[in-house]
Formats: C-alpha cells, sequence, structure tokens
C-alpha cells in the first residue's frame, strides 16, 4: 500500500508560541500529532518528548521484535497496535517523571494522536483531544473520542453537540500524557480501504472548523499537501485561537510496473 501525505503545523493568530508537535515518518508509516499544555515553553517540551518518545519506540520495536513492552500488552489486539501502546505508555512516563523531577516543569502535559499503518491496517492510539478522522467515499467520520470534560457530558447527555462547541470548558480534559502516574491509552484497528483518507489534528483546527469545512477542504483540494495548508488558512481565517496543526495521509494500490500491467 502506498501512502501519499501531506503535513503542516502553525501556531495561530494567537498564541506567542507553537507548543504543537507532530513526526511524519513514512518509511515506517507512522504519524503522530502531540498538543502541549502547561504555559510558557513548557507544553512545546511535553510535546516534543511525546513525539519523539513514540517514533523511537517504534522504530525500536521493529528493529527488535522482542523489545519489551511498557506495561501489559492488550488481548485482542496487534503486536503493532500493542507496540504503540507502549510507545504512548513510554512517552507519559518521560514527561511525568520530567515534570516530577523539575518543579519548574509542575502540570506539564500532552495530548497525543499516533497511527501505524501495516498492511492494510490502521492501528490507532490517543490521549487527549488531538483527534483522528476519516474520509471514505463522502462520508467524514470522527474516529477517536475526545477524552475532554464536555465530550463526557455530551456522551452523558448533560449537553449538546451544539451546547459543547461554545462551552468554556471544551479544554478541560480528563486524560492526557504526564497529569498522572498512569495514563488510559484508547487503542483501535482499523481495515483500510483504497482511497482512504485518514486527517490526524490538534485542537486548534477542530475547534476552529466545523468538520463539513475539514472534509470539503480535502476534498477539493489538488493534493494532501495543499490540503493540509488550506486547514490550516481555514482555521486562521475562523480566529486561530490555538496552535493548528494537520497530519493527512491517503491510501493508495501500490503503483504496478510496466511487465505487470501487461502480463496479467
Amino acid at each position: 500500500m502506498h501512502l501519499e501525505i501531506g503535513a503542516r503545523t502553525d501556531v495561530g493568530r494567537v498564541r506567542e508560541n507553537n507548543e504543537d508537535s507532530f513526526a511524519v515518518e513514512p518509511d515506517i508509516s507512522l504519524f503522530v500529532v502531540s498538543d502541549g499544555m502547561g504555559g510558557e515553553e513548557h507544553g512545546e517540551v511535553a510535546s516534543a518528548i511525546a513525539v519523539a518518545a513514540v517514533t523511537k519506540h517504534c522504530r525500536q520495536g521493529l528493529a527488535d521484535p522482542n523489545l519489551p513492552l511498557e506495561g501489559e500488552p492488550l488481548p485482542g489486539f496487534s503486536p503493532f497496535s500493542n507496540r504503540l501502546l507502549s510507545a504512548i505508555r513510554c512517552a507519559h512516563s518521560a514527561i511525568y517523571r520530567l515534570a516530577a523531577s523539575d518543579p519548574s516543569l509542575h502540570g506539564m502535559g500532552a495530548t497525543v494522536v499516533a497511527a501505524w499503518v501495516h498492511e492494510d491496517r490502521l492501528n490507532l492510539a490517543h490521549v487527549g483531544d488531538s483527534r483522528a478522522y476519516r474520509l471514505r467515499s463522502g462520508r467524514f467520520e470522527q474516529l477517536t473520542h475526545d477524552h475532554s470534560l464536555v465530550a463526557e457530558q455530551v456522551r452523558l447527555g448533560l449537553l449538546t453537540s451544539e451546547q459543547a462547541a461554545s462551552s468554556s470548558l471544551q479544554t478541560i480534559l480528563t486524560r492526557a500524557l504526564g497529569h498522572a502516574e498512569n495514563v488510559e491509552v484508547d487503542l483501535q484497528e482499523i481495515q483500510i480501504a483504497n482511497d482512504d483518507t485518514f486527517l490526524l489534528c490538534s485542537d486548534g483546527l477542530s475547534r476552529m472548523v466545523p468538520d463539513s469545512e475539514i472534509a470539503g477542504a480535502i476534498d477539493e483540494s489538488l493534493g494532501l499537501q495543499a490540503a493540509s495548508d488550506r486547514l490550516i488558512e481555514l482555521a486562521n481565517r475562523a480566529g486561530g485561537e490555538d496552535n493548528i496543526t494537520a497530519v493527512l495521509f491517503r491510501a493508495k494500490p501500490e503503483p504496478r510496473g510496466w511487465f505487470q500491467r501487461t502480463h496479467r
């Protein structure tokens, strides 16, 4: 399976520094987005640690399948999914230990959403409110569930989606990397179809641009890099109240050589 890719991050129009970090690792089909928290430059530190730790652990796991996992594996999930789970646990531990060792970093944390493609399967893990979406045959679907106070209230029927979108509490998270000794990670495995397009993004995009506009920008753009640029533009045009990160990848069939095309 061949992946078309586009990615961009932007500070937005309000913040002075960018606390988002992302990684695109096409040689191992790994994609990570993290949104840091903690004020001043501490959010940048946390998100950078998260992205680096996830990437490093996944690469080490590929090089050495016997590399011990961080924590217990989840039954029913593939080795790739459990390696991704382990990588996020490593990221959490690194942030938690650093914040505990330095009083100036108290309260530092980060969200993370990570996608690892293996053959025709997407291994997806996340903590916090950075999101993953899929665009398939015109249908745009949020794959992750936000770990936030307002999202929990929506799931309990205490708020409507419209009320949640305008709530002043929508940035309060119920889970984040680095904020407690242990962290619960949501894990999914998703079958990939040709031309599926996936978006990983920070809430600087999802809170500023309606899903319908996000889907339209992806569908109408000539290529995924142009689409990611367009998404940043839309978020900034809507106010750019937070840092904005958009990572896109699309599943395409492997190109067939001339001999394969003519000899079937």
